[in-house]
């Protein structure tokens, strides 16, 4: 028995088990996510305002930020030339910027 009792205690403290690390309830774990949801949700509010002002620059943000596209592809899905979408795309990133500074 006291064989077992040792076994049991040496592999609780193996690395490989934990090691000795301590035991921290669910509940007690820092919340790390909450400035990244609130941030998200400040990016959100921030897109939203440019989709009631102008449409189509809020689509460029969605295609460019969201979507991934370079500007040429913007360009083609939206059906325009490349300067339209270079102009709202610079309108558009310099809203989110003071947008997001003032949040």
């Amino acid at each position: 028995m006291r064989h077992i009792l040792v076994d049991t205690a040496r592999a609780r403290h193996r690395v490989k088990r934990g090691g000795g690390a301590q035991r921290v309830a669910f509940d007690q774990i820092p919340d790390l996510w909450s400035g990244r949801d609130r941030k998200r949700i400040a990016i959100e509010d921030a897109l939203q305002a440019p989709a009631k002002i102008d449409p189509r620059k809020a689509h460029v943000i969605e295609l460019r930020f969201f979507g991934g596209l370079s500007v040429e592809e913007t360009a083609e899905v939206l059906k325009i030339y490349v300067p339209p979408v270079l102009r709202d795309w610079r309108l558009a990133r310099a809203w989110l910027l003071r947008e997001m500074a003032g949040a």
